[in-house]
């Protein structure tokens, strides 16, 4: 950037908008960022009263920062996002449908590495609405070299930011417990395992009741398969009470332990396991009684397609811990929203 005489100014392009006053006549910006100043343009200028102008000189090679954007968009957008025309300079990045976010931050970590580039979004693994803005870019410079941007639509190697639709699974509930299996008390979590799963698009299509016995959960388990559940979730027995047979019943059943435990508060004793490519999850008795638990930060992602390993289970450690806040304070934590 540099400043030069208005004479001078022809050929060069405007580094912020300059605004012109009529009074009761106009008043907005008359020359605008990015601007090439024409010859024509120096009379007018000079009765806005401007003497000097701070300028750049635009190279062949330059790319104008509104394409730089828009290239920038396109190379990183992935299935279910959206965009519009740059403002300013930046462009913004939308939900094209209700789904989950994903965000490939190794990606966005190499793209941002370029001092020229800016590329913000939210937090990753979180639901989002058709609608909802997701991220933003733009480069720095009015003008950036074409090999800046050339290289950043390399960079992705595939979508940098995507909206995945959540599958519509028929859901199988084993409900355990002496207390409810002899009719004691009243089951009170199927009821909330329905109205979660429903506003997540899917249906729970049968719930059985078992004791406290490794035989008959695999059972209950094993019946539910072959009346097609594509998702199994296990109430009740998820603690180290040794009566608990919940683990157990799942093991017997076929199931494959990816994790017994969880680094999520509401939530630590949750389990997660597949019986061939069918997942298990074994949900502690939070679920039940916290708005958001393990389940909002788990269920989404497997509805999502998802086959989770340990190792995503044990990320969740970062920002795992809801201080059930008054108003939910995410992003600042793993949660989603309440």
């Amino acid at each position: 950037m540099k400043k030069i005489r208005i004479q001078d100014a022809a050929g060069m392009v405007l580094v912020h908008d300059l605004t012109q006053i009529i009074p009761g006549d106009f008043k907005g910006a008359r020359f605008t960022k990015g601007y090439i100043v024409q010859e024509d343009d120096i009379e007018l200028l000079l009765n806005m009263g401007k003497k000097h102008l701070y300028v750049v000189e635009k190279s062949d090679l330059d790319v104008h920062e509104n394409d730089a954007a828009t290239r920038i968009a396109t190379a990183a957008a992935g299935g279910g996002i959206t965009f519009g025309t740059p403002k300013e300079g930046k462009v913004e990045l939308f939900a094209a449908y209700d789904g989950l976010l994903k965000i490939n931050t190794g990606a966005l970590a190499n793209l941002i590495d370029q001092d020229e580039i800016m590329f913000a979004t939210i937090h990753e693994n979180q639901l989002v609405n058709k609608g909802d803005k997701v991220a933003g870019t733009r480069v720095i410079p009015l003008f950036v070299n074409a090999a800046v941007v050339e290289k950043a639509e390399k960079i992705p190697g595939g979508p940098l930011i995507e909206v995945k639709k959540l599958q519509q699974l028929n859901v199988g509930i084993v409900t355990t417990g002496s207390e409810i299996y002899t009719g004691r008390i009243q089951d009170a979590f199927g009821p909330v395992l329905k109205k979660k799963f429903e506003k997540l698009g899917s249906v729970v299509t049968e719930q059985l009741f078992a004791d406290d016995d490794d035989e008959m959960i695999a059972d209950c388990i094993q019946a539910l398969l072959h009346r097609g559940a594509e998702l199994i979730s296990v109430t009740g027995g998820m603690s180290v009470d040794p009566d608990d047979r919940t683990p157990a019943g799942i093991r017997k059943a076929g199931g494959h332990i990816v994790t017994y435990g969880a680094p999520v508060l509401p939530g630590a004793m949750f389990l997660l396991a597949y019986i061939g490519k069918t997942p298990v999850v074994g949900l502690p008795g939070c679920v039940m009684y916290n708005n958001i638990s393990i389940f909002d930060l788990i269920v989404p992602r497997i509805l999502a397609g998802e086959t989770l390993s340990r190792g995503d289970v044990k990320k969740l450690a970062h920002g795992g811990l809801c201080q059930n806040c008054a108003a939910c304070t995410y992003p600042n934590c793993g949660f989603g929203k309440t």
